[in-house]
């Protein structure tokens, strides 16, 4: 099943896609979220492409495990991108990822200015493969 992670922001949410064997999270692109949100040609033109069956999306939690003050915002934006897709959601902890995917393109030598845009696909592609490997031990275990 081909899964699309959306890392959602009140300025951008990035995009990642996953193959249909579910083994590869791969960073797809960052689109304005009012594009997202709506159901916009540009993201609509998403899931024509990537045809996905599921929504994966990162919810924020606090270092003690519970739900960040953003997640009700992420829920509430889940469900219109729920409603205007005809997809499922699910969602999962994104807890780091947006640091992990700083770290990681700091590390290529990117600049502040460059890793712009880039940490929140990333950072979708990051949970999703996450999520892909802990699906991935349970079956296997």
């Amino acid at each position: 099943m081909r899964i699309l992670a959306l890392d959602i922001g009140t300025v951008r949410v990035g995009v990642a896609v996953c193959d249909p064997a579910e083994r590869v999270a791969s960073p797809v692109c960052v689109l304005p979220s009012e594009e997202v949100r709506t159901g916009a040609k540009s993201f609509r033109r998403l899931l024509e492409d990537w045809e996905p069956e599921l929504l994966l999306c990162g919810l924020p939690y606090t270092m003690a495990g519970e739900e960040g003050p953003q997640a009700q915002f992420i829920r509430d934006f889940a469900a219109q991108v729920s409603r205007h897709s005809g997809l499922p959601v699910k969602f999962t902890d994104e807890r780091l990822s947006s640091s992990q995917a700083k770290r990681s393109l700091r590390e290529k030598g990117m600049s502040e200015k460059e890793m712009r845009g880039k940490i929140d696909m990333i950072a979708a592609s990051l949970f999703l493969q996450a999520w892909l490997d802990t699906r991935q031990t349970s079956r296997e275990g």
